[in-house]
């Protein structure tokens, strides 16, 4: 029986998924990441601890069931988009990753929207400075030396398909975040390109995410006990691959990935830019298919981060803060650890506790900042509104879609029923196989890209609907009380 691995280079881990013909998924592997971050702003990893966990999932994978990755016959990639790797000739990294979460260049994304106002559209989005393009001009500008070695420049799941195939290939969806595509032609800008001292020749041929971009190399087949003629597909970004792993590939279908990041994420039959609503609108990762997505640096990360900073397990934590639930918490929670991207653009930003108190508990803090997230999905769905695409429900996604009592929380601030999923965890991962299996069957992706089986509708409580409308309110105007004060040094 044919079996497809999907790889998924996320931020905090690489996940890897053995799929059979049926898409049952037979083995998995989940593999952590570390992440650097040397000043204020940055955020970077080393491209070898990606290809070092790649092989340690792989491992793990020969280990549980070496013959199902025996009867592997296409791998699908997927990844955190925007990274910047940076290869010299030899193809060897020249330094760490620059990240999707890295803002030391807001000053260059300014920049470059202050002087070629035209391109926001034809790219989908206004530069921001979690993109690719404006990290190379901040490169140039600070590291001169390093940029006048750079000879590629790849995104993070590329770099994985380099040591696989040695292939410097890239799909649409993920080339789409880097403010080099130009979306409507699915091809790259050469204005783009040259408003930030490249040409083509520095970037990866571009393919659509349901074809091939090479066979692996002898030694990987040796090494793990595969075939030699494995084929490694496109892939996609992780927002896209979330999609495909979703089945939201037609005109219309909607989803919430609530992962170490957020995102929310509506499939479009046509290119629809709305750079003015801070959308994202991106190519997908099937031919003739494109996305608006409202774009969020903190998600479920932000519950993690909190039981690291309370000693508590998530969730123990997350079980106790149900059951102590009455009401729209009290506290209010800014999440922007990590800075923000829609609706604000504003990599200075923080998180925030407001409203504490002599009689502030755990679960006081850990409801609040559940609530803080959904608060931030609700401006994600307001800005897709303003950008003509109204939402009426949603799938959801990623780690934080296992909880229950999150989902329900979203579904009330959102006011839309949420739909979870069997195996909706998997995300990414499992929609880089599916990509994996068009690449060597091609089949119809409507026929591969379904939606897997409900494990039910959550439905708004219509009471904490109206309860939470306010608390919305002052979830937005306490980000602008505070927004001087982010910017203070």
């Amino acid at each position: 029986m044919p079996h497809y691995l999907g790889i998924d280079v996320g931020t905090s881990a690489v996940k890897a998924i053995l799929v059979d013909e049926r898409q049952t998924t037979i083995a998995e592997a989940d593999v952590s990441l570390p992440i650097s971050r040397p000043q204020d702003l940055w955020s970077e990893q080393d491209p070898e601890s990606w290809w070092q966990a790649v092989q340690t999932g792989l491992d793990h994978l020969d280990a549980k069931d070496a013959a199902a990755l025996a009867d592997v016959r296409a791998i699908g990639l997927s990844g955190q988009m925007h990274g910047a790797v940076l290869l010299d000739a030899a193809n060897r990294p020249l330094r760490p990753a620059i990240l999707w979460n890295d803002g030391r260049s807001y000053r260059e994304a300014q920049e470059l929207g202050t002087q070629h106002p035209a391109l926001a559209r034809a790219m989908g989005v206004i530069p921001m400075p979690g993109f690719t393009a404006p990290k190379l001009v901040w490169l140039a500008r600070h590291e001169p030396e390093t940029f006048r070695a750079v000879r590629k420049v790849l995104l993070p799941k590329d770099y994985i398909r380099l040591q696989l195939t040695g292939a410097i290939v890239t799909d649409m969806s993920d080339a789409a975040g880097t403010w080099w595509l130009d979306e409507a032609e699915r091809d790259w800008s050469d204005e783009a390109l040259a408003a930030t001292g490249l040409t083509r020749d520095h970037m990866a041929i571009l393919v659509e995410g349901s074809q091939a971009s090479g066979t692996v190399k002898p030694e990987i087949a040796r090494r793990w006990g595969i075939r030699s003629d494995v084929v490694v597909a496109g892939g996609a970004g992780d927002a896209a691959a979330g999609a495909v792993g979703m089945g939201a590939i037609r005109d219309g279908s909607a989803f919430i990935s609530l992962g170490t990041s957020g995102q929310l994420l509506v499939t479009t039959e046509n290119f629809s830019p709305a750079p003015e609503a801070l959308v994202h609108s991106f190519c997908h990762a099937v031919p003739g298919r494109w996305f608006q997505m409202a774009a969020m640096l903190n998600g479920a990360s932000c519950l993690a981060w909190a039981a690291n900073l309370l000693k508590r397990d998530i969730g123990e934590l997350l079980r106790e803060t149900e059951a102590a639930y009455r009401k729209p918490s009290d506290i209010l929670f800014l999440p922007y650890l990590a800075g923000e991207r829609t609706p604000h653009n504003d990599p200075h930003a923080r998180g925030v506790f407001f409203g504490l108190s002599p009689d502030t508990q755990q679960t006081d803090m850990a409801q609040s900042v559940l609530e803080g997230v959904a608060y931030s999905f609700a401006d994600a769905k307001r800005a897709l509104e303003q950008a003509g695409t109204p939402l009426t429900q949603a799938g959801i996604i990623g780690g934080g879609s296992k909880s229950q009592f999150w989902t329900k929380i979203f579904a009330s601030v959102l006011n839309i029923p949420i739909i979870r999923y069997q195996g909706s965890d998997k995300g990414p991962a499992f929609g880089a196989a599916r990509l994996a299996r068009l690449a060597v069957t091609g089949e119809a992706p409507e026929d591969v890209c379904i939606a897997p089986s409900v494990l039910e509708t959550v439905e708004p409580d219509p009471q904490l609907s109206e309860l939470y409308r306010p608390r919305i309110e002052s979830f937005r105007s306490l980000y602008r009380a505070l927004k001087p004060e982010f910017t203070r040094s």
